[in-house]
């Protein structure tokens, strides 16, 4: 059984084209059901996010399976084959695991170490296991898949340090105002993409109040709808100061739009309460003096991306440690395989030599005349002692086997000098020729 992964994401692919490609959750589970009636595809998973779609097939012959990824992905997402071709990475057994791997540990991820995707790579299992396409190997690859995104989380703590300069803008947030939001009011100033996702974040960490304030007070009105805040005309700014723990400013302004006079004039009404600015504008729009003031914080563009650029430092050492638990985990994945593939051939030689002994048994009893329970029990038990002692070693020593290049030669050889039957080698949905056969000759 070989486990082949046909896919694009954010590396490989534009926006334009992952989205023709994505499958919504109400699709998914018809889109399972076609893949796993095809041909060749002994199990299927879907993993589809914004950035990436990807789909992983166990199937016999690997070739087969990659090309039957790809016809399935043009045909069913209606795009042109040779084109579709330009954007596509294909992977081998070996290749598919350690991918399906890294992604779960946020190691391919468009933020290093996100935590989304193993939440997404999880619920991609989830589905695919309730709509019945997977089977015994993707089911262990799939969950051993997410236990190694939760170790690397765990171990390497690989999420902790923020890397985004919104994101950012909380932590500081966090450090002013010692670790407790909850309760504080955010003023947004401008309409900006970086502002209304710090706002958003702000307000996820505990902060209750959001109040907009835009040169449009149309789009003031539209972008406090989004965040569940309330909108404040421009002209009215100096009213609000006072009443807002945490300013985020991002406009197009030429020039400063918040005054140290302004800043000086709400401090004397906060009764000592701290009052932080974070100032994502370029050109700034906070006067850099108003950072001079007594009880007040104030964070431009540069500091917010000085954090960024240390915890991505953080995080870069970090997915270091995690490579090497990437590497740790692919190895027991095929150790185990490797191992699942001589199952079949112990389980065979084991009934081959049940089956010999029984019948050597009845011939001795028969011989031997009337016996006494306890003189069958003797003469059964020597024969179970010869028996599995004769087969011990060699249990043992192809089990060691199993996950190297000999394993595949060891258990062939076995088929042939004991004669076992032939149908013994595929059971338990294992292929005679393994991946872990194939990875070997490659």
């Amino acid at each position: 059984m070989f486990i082949v992964a046909v896919g694009l994401n954010h590396r490989t692919a534009p926006v334009e084209i992952r989205e023709q490609l994505a499958f919504t959750r109400y699709s998914l589970p018809e889109a399972l059901r076609q893949l796993k009636n095809t041909t060749g595809v002994e199990g299927c998973v879907i993993l589809s996010t914004c950035n990436r779609t990807e789909i992983y097939i166990a199937c016999r012959q690997e070739d087969a399976g990659i090309r039957q990824g790809k016809n399935f992905l043009a045909k069913y997402c209606r795009q042109d084959d040779r084109e579709l071709e330009n954007y596509l990475y294909t992977l081998n057994t070996r290749h598919s695991v350690r991918h399906l791997f890294r992604v779960a540990g946020g190691l391919d991820s468009m933020i290093l170490g996100e935590d989304q995707v193993l939440s997404q790579v999880a619920e991609a299992y989830e589905m695919a296991r309730t709509t019945g396409t997977t089977n015994g190997i993707l089911n262990t690859l799939w969950q051993q898949a997410i236990n190694v995104g939760k170790r690397i989380r765990t171990e390497t703590r690989i999420d902790r340090n923020t890397v985004s300069v919104s994101y950012a803008a909380v932590e500081l947030a966090r450090q002013v105002f010692h670790g407790n939001l909850e309760g504080r009011t955010i003023l947004v100033i401008g309409a900006g993409k970086m502002s209304t996702l710090a706002a958003r974040y702000l307000k996820d960490k505990g902060a209750t109040t959001v109040l907009v304030s835009n040169r449009s007070y149309e789009r003031a009105v539209d972008l406090a709808v989004k965040i569940e805040g309330h909108a404040i005309r421009l002209d009215h700014l100096e009213e609000y100061l006072p009443r807002a723990d945490i300013i985020i400013s991002c406009t197009a302004a030429s020039h400063y739009i918040i005054h140290r006079e302004q800043v000086a004039r709400a401090l004397a009404k906060r009764a000592g309460k701290p009052l932080m600015f974070i100032d994502i504008a370029v050109p700034r729009d906070i006067e850099p003096s108003v950072g001079e003031l007594p009880g007040v914080k104030l964070f431009d563009i540069d500091d917010l991306q000085q954090v960024v650029l240390t915890n991505l430092e953080e995080r870069q050492r970090a997915a270091r440690q995690a490579e090497a638990i990437v590497a740790e985990e692919v190895e027991g994945f095929f150790r185990w395989l490797a191992t699942l593939y001589v199952v079949p051939t112990i389980t065979a030689l084991k009934e081959k030599a049940e089956t010999i002994k029984a019948a050597e048994l009845e011939r001795a009893y028969n011989r031997l005349g009337e016996l006494t329970p306890r003189q069958k029990k003797i003469v059964a038990s020597l024969a179970n002692s010869i028996a599995n002692q004769l087969l011990h070693d060699v249990v043992v020593n192809l089990k060691k086997a199993a996950p190297t290049p000999r394993g595949h030669l060891y258990a062939e050889a076995l088929h042939e000098l004991f004669n076992l039957s032939e149908g013994q080698g595929t059971e338990h949905g294992v292929d005679r020729k393994s991946p872990a056969a194939a990875e070997g000759r490659n």
